[in-house]
């Protein structure tokens, strides 16, 4: 996977580039901590018991989420990942990140993940608070995803300390948008998002796309 920080690597080495603008190191806004509380930031209890895994569509790459609406809308988030920005079984960029029983945390948004409600897609080339950011065309496709998604999840790169690779649901449980947007993105049931390449997706340079994209649910 080449991230912008493998190329400016590749530069720098060479004698090309020294420093680029705007990619000196961010230095991470919240100190590591423990996760202490029966609920991760976003509302939702955590429960190991209550976690099933998955296999993300068109790909060999498994991860462990909240069974139900939670596990539909992530799973739609890493399949148009991997079909539009980068592959996440292919052993690079740390792959995809669901589910952990680990309470140690860089961000209380990352407490996220004990609940089965948060997913990191390639957290070793995106970390928290990290340089690292995403080309301008793949946060245009994440911006169009999140406009998939209705409001019910919101994007790591939104977020303090940035964390391009992450991604976990505002909406709590019993959420009723969430229900409606798992209904839509479930492809067990339809078609519209079946079989996620890059000819069947909607286009995220549309008029339309690009409008919705521009108003990115508020992080949470």
């Amino acid at each position: 996977m080449i991230t912008r920080r493998n190329l400016l690597g590749v530069a720098a080495g060479a004698g090309i580039l020294a420093v680029a603008p705007g990619m000196a190191a961010r230095a991470s806004d919240t100190s590591a901590g423990r996760w202490t509380g029966p609920r991760s930031a976003n509302g939702w209890r955590i429960d190991p018991a209550a976690i099933a895994t998955y296999r993300v569509e068109g790909s060999s790459a498994t991860v462990a989420l909240r069974p139900g609406p939670a596990a539909t809308v992530l799973l739609h988030v890493a399949r148009r990942w991997h079909y539009e920005i980068a592959p996440l079984d292919s052993g690079e960029g740390g792959g995809i990140a669901g589910h952990t029983t680990r309470r140690t945390v860089r961000a209380a948004y990352e407490s996220n993940h004990l609940s089965g409600t948060a997913t990191a897609l390639h957290p070793a080339a995106y970390p928290a608070g990290g340089s690292e950011r995403l080309w301008p065309h793949h946060e245009t496709i994440v911006r169009d995803i999140l406009v998939d998604c209705d409001g019910t999840v919101v994007w790591g790169g939104d977020l303090t300390p940035a964390k391009a690779s992450h991604f976990h649901l505002v909406a709590g449980p019993g959420d009723a948008a969430l229900a409606r947007t798992a209904a839509r993105l479930d492809t067990s049931v339809q078609t519209e998002f079946r079989a996620q390449t890059a000819g069947r997706v909607a286009d995220p340079a549309t008029p339309a796309r690009r409008a919705k994209a521009r108003r990115p649910p508020r992080p949470r």
